[in-house]
């Protein structure tokens, strides 16, 4: 199924967030907000039961790392979920904020 994971990025001026829509309908989300032009904060993480253990949540903030390495900004891991990610994956300190 990874290979079928799709996640868009949708950014307004004051944050958004990273979704994966589901073929049922179904939404999972890392959401952020802006803090300033070269941070954001990850501040919540949310995949709907019945699609947990399939690995959608690491696939959003796995995106959110890659797009920061591209676009030169920070994380601050406001999410539980980002912040354990982070501790898991020490190779991502240079993004922390």
């Amino acid at each position: 199924m990874d290979d079928e994971i799709s996640v868009q990025r949708e950014q307004t001026a004051r944050g958004g967030r990273y979704v994966i829509y589901l073929p049922d309908g179904a939404e999972a989300e890392l959401t952020f907000r802006q803090l300033d032009p070269g941070t954001i904060v990850a501040d919540h993480t949310g995949v709907p039961p019945r699609h947990r253990d399939a690995g959608l949540a690491l696939k959003l903030v796995e995106t959110l790392i890659s797009d920061a390495r591209r676009d030169g900004f920070r994380i601050v891991p406001a999410c539980s979920y980002v912040a354990a990610q982070f501790r898991r994956h020490p190779d991502w300190n240079d993004l922390r904020a």
